[in-house]
């Protein structure tokens, strides 16, 4: 190839290292030593240029030489000016895509609706410096918050040791990674604190901030149910030990309060009872026990009965459950095909038209049962007004297996086909005269076990199990998919790392592949 042309082709890339200088500058890597490399060896490859083609300038002025010349430079100016537009519209649109397996940067939808649902604005403030190895992640986090509820939240990073006043305000501890989140101005300001940051805590701060009161719930004791507090042998699996911890611990979080009640001697369901809890009872109740529960219920009152496989309510109780349309069924669910391994840890994906499953059915999320009883929906005998109606159901392969410690497998008279797990029932009670709520509320789950720590984290398990306790409490806002414990696949990239592959990504790669079209194009023009 001739110098000339060769000469041509060096020309060209000064050119786009001239014209991209001003991108790089603002747009990419904003390093003032790379501009001024870029243009020094854009002047040397443009010198060059004119350095072999210096014979040719006198026929510069000819009509194909002119129209080369111009056709060149404005191919260049429009690249360069489609490039610019495209970044300017990147920034100003500011579109996201997650495309990490596990959605690790999306809000799940119990951030969408809390936030969407707050009442009024919500202020995050970050006590953390800039140059804490968490403030990088927590502003990402803050980012995808405010840009879902821009108007309802809002967030601004304080460096504790410049705002002392705030520190003692807020009562920071010295040394803690700590996020306020605050609401309201002046006297009516109410705020809470957090020191652990993952999406979920931060959802469930701004649950309890939002909150109007507490919902206090009864689990009933006296009849061998899960203990609220310590730990208890593991069900089929010796030397192991479980609790009801976890399940605690969220129910705290999203604004409920824990207390036991026993109902011995008859005694009334506490007038401030948002919710009473049966979870695993394995001794039947007594008669006046189980007429506080129909008193209750018979006022509005709302109750959770979660079964243990081999407990019995007892007839008292049975008969209670029967006027709301429900009773259990003798044995323990079976499941040929849906199943974990054993036919009697079945998994459900097929559930009723209610709400308490909505959120799961979109999601597409089992649930697993360990060992369930099967529900019966009954329509007669009931009391007035009520309704009841499955919730969560076996495939249409299940059935009950009423010799659980025999060979697993249907027998004659055995009840087979698709069985209800999880029924609910309701009774309109606006007429009584002493009324806690309109409309009573009865769920039955047929398994206790899915409240236990290791089954906690299953995530079909805790959603159906929440939505339950907020359906049957009335807060349909809390009926929804909570975020999930992910582990974040993530590559961990300093401020420098990340700047080179923009760098790279935006500037080099795009002018390397446009200088070799240009080079190409230029090479076979002067052939």
């Amino acid at each position: 190839m001739k110098a000339a042309n060769i000469g041509k082709i060096l020309g060209g890339f000064g050119l786009l290292l001239l014209f991209s200088s001003p991108l790089t500058l603002f747009f990419t890597s904003g390093s003032i030593p790379i501009v001024a490399t870029k243009v020094v060896a854009g002047l040397v490859l443009v010198g060059l240029y004119f350095a072999t083609n210096f014979k040719q300038f006198g026929q510069f002025a000819s009509r194909r030489s002119s129209f080369f010349f111009a056709s060149t430079s404005l191919i260049v100016l429009m690249t360069l000016g489609a490039l610019v537009t495209l970044n300017y519209i990147a920034h100003k649109k500011n579109k996201r895509w997650d495309l990490t397996e596990h959605k690790v940067f999306t809000l799940s939808p119990q951030t969408v609706s809390t936030l969407h649902g707050l009442t009024e604005p919500v202020r995050a403030i970050g006590f953390i410096p800039t140059d804490h190895p968490a403030h990088e992640a927590l502003q990402s986090t803050f980012d995808r918050y405010h840009l879902e509820a821009p108007d309802k939240f809002d967030y601004s990073f304080k460096d504790p040791r410049r705002h002392p006043d705030l520190a003692k305000k807020y009562e920071l501890r010295e040394g803690q990674t700590t996020v306020v989140l605050t609401r309201g101005e002046g006297a009516s300001e109410s705020y809470t604190k957090l020191h652990v940051i993952s999406e979920q805590e931060l959802t469930n701060a701004l649950l309890k901030l939002n909150k109007v009161s507490e919902q206090k719930v009864y689990f009933v004791i006296g009849h061998g149910e899960w203990p609220l507090e310590g730990q208890m042998p593991m069900p089929g699996q010796r030397g192991r030990v479980t609790s009801l911890s976890e399940m605690k611990q969220q129910l705290l979080q999203e604004g409920y309060t824990t207390r036991e009640l026993n109902l011995a001697g008859g005694t009334t369901v506490p007038r401030d009872a948002a919710l009473v809890v049966i979870a695993g009872s394995k001794a039947p109740f007594s008669p006046p026990e189980v007429e506080s529960l129909r008193r209750y219920l018979a006022a509005g009152g709302r109750l959770l009965y979660f079964a243990e496989a081999y407990g019995e309510p007892g007839d008292e109780l049975a008969k209670l459950l029967a006027e709301y349309g429900l009773a259990l069924d003798k044995g323990v669910v079976a499941d040929a095909q849906f199943n974990s391994g054993s036919p009697y840890v079945v998994l459900s994906l097929f559930f009723g038209n209610h709400l308490i499953t909505m959120p799961l059915r979109q999601r597409q999320l089992n649930v697993e049962f360990p060992t369930s009883r099967s529900i019966t929906v009954r329509s007669e005998g009931l009391a007035e007004g009520v309704k009841a109606e499955p919730v969560v159901l076996t495939s249409p392969f299940g059935w009950v297996e009423t010799t659980p410690d025999d060979k697993p497998a249907p027998t004659e008279g055995e009840k087979k086909g698709q069985l209800t797990l999880v029924a609910a029932s309701t009774r309109d009670t606006s007429s009584e005269q002493t009324r806690r709520f309109d409309e009573a509320r009865l769920v039955m789950v047929g398994d206790s076990e899915l409240l236990l720590d290791s089954n906690w984290g299953h995530e079909g398990n805790r959603n159906l199990v929440m939505n339950t306790l907020a359906w049957a409490t009335s807060q349909q806002d809390k009926v929804t998919i909570r975020p999930p414990d992910r582990a974040a696949s993530t590559l961990q990239l300093d401020a420098d790392m990340l700047n080179r592959i923009r760098f790279v990504s935006t500037d080099v790669l795009p002018l390397s592949l446009l200088g070799v079209g240009l080079a190409i194009w230029l090479s076979r023009r002067n052939k």
